[in-house]
């Protein structure tokens, strides 16, 4: 019973009201970033400051194909809201990040 954005919402669904753009902002690509890409199969984005972590976990899915095991958040003294993204170990995120061009 899906009408454009709004929808019938039954128990335990999550609702995506907003697209991948405009959930995943940019990716970093700093010294810390690059050094958990490589130790921790993780990725840092930085994220719109109204999105959650189920949000999150959707987009980086939907836009990457990729499977999310977990995700953390963090919102740094600059007003940045960072997310960290754990990916599956099938899934290496130095793969992820050579398509994005960042290595």
């Amino acid at each position: 019973m899906e009408q454009g954005r709004n929808r019938e919402i039954k128990q335990g669904e999550i609702i995506h009201i907003m697209e991948p753009t405009e959930i995943l902002r940019y990716p970093l690509s700093t010294e810390k970033a690059v050094r958990e890409i490589e130790a921790a199969n993780t990725l840092i984005f930085a994220v719109s400051k109204r999105a959650t972590k189920s949000q999150i976990k959707w987009a980086i899915e939907k836009e990457y194909k990729v499977k999310v095991t977990g995700v953390r958040t963090l919102n740094d003294m600059k007003g940045v809201k960072k997310a960290y993204i754990k990916l599956h170990p099938s899934t290496p995120a130095v793969d992820v990040t050579a398509k994005l061009g960042l290595i």
